[in-house]
């Protein structure tokens, strides 16, 4: 790490730009930068998720490695050009997501978000880990992205959600089924 941060303020934003690690500055409302903080939202709220289980859960471990990932995505966004999510990341996502589906039933329908408030904390991580990848593919229309970084964050929400179906099965809990009548006035 370059510059530790001693005083948290700067003012060199206060023009409504922000510095790059590669030492560029661009406006704080830039695709890219909202890439970054949509990338750390996500990350706050995996964390939040990661304090609605218990220290023990086995999710835990799988759940810190992703916000480290995350973390690494950001750091992407931040020096246009570097590569630090890559097709391994991919790949364990997926060897992950899997693994945890393979015990749950087959959907016949939707669901709704909820059942447990660790399996609606994971659904509204996965809504936004969805929007960080609108954003991504945003960002690639003006500028060069990481394909695999866009890739990651789709495997990441498929994965978010099968994550919420496990959470809220727990302990003989249910999933709340979307039913269509419901919505009928």
């Amino acid at each position: 790490m370059g510059h530790r941060l001693s005083k948290i303020y700067t003012r060199t934003g206060d023009d409504g730009s922000t510095g790059l690690a590669d030492g560029n500055r661009i406006a704080k409302n830039a695709q890219r930068v909202e890439a970054m903080g949509t990338a750390d939202e996500l990350n706050c709220q995996i964390g939040l998720l990661i304090e609605c289980l218990d220290a023990d859960d086995s999710l835990v471990e799988t759940l810190r490695r992703i916000q480290h990932h995350l973390f690494d995505l950001g750091g992407e966004f931040a020096i246009p050009g570097s590569h630090m999510i890559g097709n391994e990341h991919i790949e364990w996502l997926e060897t992950t997501l899997d693994q945890h589906n393979e015990s749950l039933p087959p959907l016949k329908n939707f669901i709704l978000p909820g059942g447990t408030p660790a399996a609606a904390q994971c659904h509204l991580a996965r809504a936004v880990c969805r929007r960080a990848e609108r954003i991504v593919v945003a960002l690639g229309h003006e500028d060069s992205i990481n394909a695999a970084s866009r890739q990651y964050l789709n495997r990441l929400s498929d994965l978010l959600f099968v994550v919420a179906r496990v959470l809220a099965r727990r302990d003989g809990g249910n999933e709340i089924l979307w039913e269509q009548k419901k919505s009928d006035l």
